[in-house]
């Protein structure tokens, strides 16, 4: 019986060992997972407690179009309730609690910013009608700064997007491209967001959970503590067997005799790869140079064109890094005077971000709870800078140096809430910051071949899956695109006619396109 092993624990592993149960007719007990890390889910993390502070590096978000995840997480029973599926609780918790954002932009004065114009030029239309309009192919190694003149990046549409999406100006015009044709059927209620889609919980208690309850009712094994180092190939030139795995368990090494029959499939690259945790009386330490996660993909695309090449992706932290932050407050201060000056319920406002920070900081407060065990008196919400490496407006220093105290007074900065309110959130907060050098490195301005196919041709039983491997039309940075990897790797690589759905593609609608262009000129 062919066996499948899988090269990290993110939600590209878990879907695709769910696939190849769910798809491909293997038995849970021939499928194993190796994970440097003790805990699995990848990016998909949350940890922390009431007393020392909630953690989440990052909260994905969803819409309607997420085909391969909704297909995945269908058959997957959520925590709460083990007869509603996971995509069901994500579905009933948008028809329950669905985001209207009024406050998405705040100016430097604390005035709600008017969304209901974009803030276009008819120059800046004629830009991203010629964008959306460019052959890929035209775009390779080009940054949207390539594409746009400066007033773009001025408007609330740049605003709003590059605070949703994490782009920076500098990042990728494919990329953005991509973005624009993938999500265009949210642009008519993209200021509400309430096109949006949010699980329940974090995404770790909502959808990593699950997963692995199921996967280990089924048998599959994992292996935390197991770091693999390299891959050997069947003797020739550019051979696409895998033949063995090396890896490193307990500081000691292993080898891993991989039949030919038998299937590796590699999650190459990390968005999260490096991160550095602080806290609320100290700054994030200065992340490693670099860890495991991009050395097995320098080693295995050594000498290879066609496994992509990841010194695009790891070698500009200036360009990819950005911090976020967890908040957990023992008092409903900040939740009750963000309600009122956002004249939303927490939970429903959306994203708010301030376009006079020096950071660009945005904050959003969820539904509560937001963790599976934070107790009724414990309130969480979450935000993070795209320019961290600025000084801030109050705190004279850049925010990856700043505790999590400083970064709760930029935040109370930009607020128009009362001294007296400010004071509470000040004595009942707890803040813990996270610097992640790779967040956006597959936003990097890159080329068509920099990212290696999910199954390069040549290959005969190993597969790439994760933000770092290459679909077309589809977006990085999303849950769906790595779902959509590791359901591509089992269909291609089993040969099954199971294959995922096809991207939608809402620029083909012309109704989508109408509404789209309603929004752009209005004024």
């Amino acid at each position: 019986m062919a066996k499948a092993y899988l090269v990290g624990s993110g939600i590209a592993a878990l879907a695709a060992a769910t696939f190849l149960i769910r798809d491909g007719g293997f038995k849970g007990s021939d499928i194993h997972l190796f994970e440097e890390q003790r805990t699995l889910g990848g990016s998909l993390d949350a940890g922390g407690t009431p007393d020392a502070g909630y953690t989440m590096r990052g909260g994905r978000m969803f819409e309607a179009e997420f085909r391969c995840t909704y297909d995945l997480l269908s058959g997957i029973p959520s925590l709460d309730d083990p007869a509603v599926s996971v995509t069901e609780e994500i579905l009933a918790g948008h028809e329950d609690f669905a985001w209207d954002d009024i406050a998405r932009l705040v100016d430097g004065n604390g005035k709600i910013v008017d969304t209901t114009s974009m803030g276009f030029s008819e120059r800046d239309r004629l830009e991203l009608v010629r964008c959306l309009a460019t052959p890929e192919g035209q775009l390779d190694g080009k940054r949207i700064t390539d594409c746009f003149g400066e007033h773009f990046f001025t408007t609330n549409f740049w605003f709003m997007w590059c605070t949703t999406f994490a782009f920076q100006p500098w990042h990728s015009a494919i990329e953005f491209r991509r973005y624009l044709r993938r999500f265009i059927h949210l642009f008519s209620e993209f200021a509400s967001m309430s096109g949006i889609h949010r699980t329940r919980y974090n995404q770790y208690d909502s959808i990593v959970r699950p997963l692995t309850a199921w996967l280990h009712e089924q048998g599959v094994t994992v292996h935390t503590g197991c770091r693999v180092t390299d891959l050997g190939f069947t003797p020739g030139i550019g051979s696409g067997t895998v033949e063995t795995i090396n890896l490193s368990r307990g500081g000691e090494d292993e080898k891993v005799t991989v039949a030919p029959e038998d299937l590796v499939l590699v999650t190459n690259g990390s968005m999260t790869d490096a991160s550095s945790l602080g806290s609320h009386t100290s700054a994030p330490r200065p992340a490693p140079h670099r860890s495991d996660a991009w050395l097995l993909w320098h080693r295995l695309a050594r000498g290879r064109d066609d496994f992509g090449d990841p010194a695009v992706f790891d070698k500009r932290v200036k360009e990819s890094r950005w911090e976020s932050f967890t908040v957990t407050t023992k008092d409903p201060a900040f939740l009750r005077a963000l309600e009122e000056f956002s004249g939303r319920p927490a939970g429903r406002g959306g994203l708010m971000t301030f376009t006079e920070s020096n950071w660009l900081l945005t904050i959003v407060a969820n539904r509560q709870p937001v963790y599976r065990d934070q107790p009724e008196n414990v309130g969480v919400w979450w935000g993070y800078g795209l320019f961290p490496d600025r000084a801030g407006n109050h705190t004279p220093k850049p925010m990856t140096m700043c505790t999590g105290r400083e970064i709760l007074e930029e935040v109370l900065h930009h607020l128009p809430f009362d001294e007296r309110t400010a004071d509470r959130i000040r004595e009942t907060s707890t803040v813990v910051p996270c610097v992640m050098p790779y967040i956006t490195s597959q936003f990097l301005a890159r080329r068509h071949d920099d990212r290696p196919l999910v199954v390069p041709e040549k290959s005969v039983n190993l597969a790439f899956i994760g933000q770092f491997a290459e679909v077309p039309d589809d977006v990085v940075f999303t849950v769906e695109y790595s779902v959509r990897t590791a359901w591509t790797a089992v269909a291609q690589l089993l040969r099954s006619d199971k294959h995922p759905p096809q991207v939608y593609k809402g620029h083909h609608d012309p109704r989508v396109l109408a509404a789209a262009l309603e929004t752009m000129h209005r004024r």
